[in-house]
């Protein structure tokens, strides 16, 4: 069994129309199983390469270059021959009342009326993580904007999801512990949302720092500049092999 990350987008708030939006899918034999963030972009490019809707979706935080989707998403789920809400959305129960005003709560999810925006998904609440296909997948809170309103993701043994961050070497020594790839915010230049290169040799110790895989950049120029300073810069639609996962532990859930 083989487990890949594939990367619908790469981009920044201010890159989606070169880049994409930042969006992730973790496969394992090469399909689809968990589509991370939906934003502006997102439903097209996982259409274009798997040729089906997500399955399941987790959202890491509601600004609308990880969200702005969810209304497509929605309607090709409507509309559909056979509605269904079998799109599992999992969103930390912290970040759900933010979901929910900034993608549900529009008085009439149809013109027509007497629709709910969840009837089309199942929506799951988590707070510790949540279960995905017998695996146990961890949440982590990260330092973006308002604490408790962004999370990522982990999957001992195989990935780490920071989301946007700024740097979390705390929370990165527990989640990332086991020789898990680490993807990454990362820009050219910091800000106070978001991590810089010269935040990861300040933040990080070398053997992190030799598993991380940036995303959430500016530009083709900022990716191509982190790569010269020998950090692996992902592309929009490269697809990463992963380390496969620990066996789920009993503890879990």
């Amino acid at each position: 069994m083989s487990w890949q990350l594939r990367f619908l987008g790469v981009g920044d708030a201010h890159a989606g129309a070169a880049l994409g939006t930042a969006a992730a899918v973790l496969e394992r034999d090469a399909q689809p199983i968990l589509l991370i963030d939906c934003g502006p972009g997102t439903v097209a490019r996982y259409l274009a390469a798997y040729d089906v809707l997500p399955q399941a979706l987790f959202i890491t935080h509601t600004h609308l270059d990880h969200v702005g989707d969810m209304e497509q998403l929605f309607s090709r789920l409507w509309f559909a021959d056979k509605p269904h809400a079998g799109l599992k959305v999992f969103v930390h129960a912290g970040v759900l009342s933010w979901l929910h005003a900034r993608v549900a709560d529009y008085p009439g999810a149809v013109a027509e009326g007497g629709v709910n925006f969840w009837e089309a998904f199942q929506l799951v609440p988590c707070t510790r993580g949540f279960w995905l296909d017998g695996y146990w997948f961890d949440l982590f809170a990260t330092r973006h904007h308002v604490p408790g309103t962004s999370y990522g993701l982990a999957l001992q043994g195989c990935l780490a999801y920071t989301g946007d961050t700024r740097p979390i070497p705390e929370i990165l020594r527990l989640r990332a512990a086991h020789g898990e790839l680490v993807a990454h915010d990362c820009g050219l230049l910091a800000n106070p949302s978001h991590t810089g290169v010269d935040d990861l040799v300040r933040e990080y110790p070398p053997e992190l720092r030799s598993r991380l895989l940036l995303y959430h950049y500016a530009n083709a120029g900022a990716g191509a500049a982190m790569a010269e300073r020998g950090y692996r810069v992902a592309l929009a639609g490269q697809q990463i092999t992963l380390p496969a996962p620990a066996p789920p532990r009993a503890d879990a859930g």
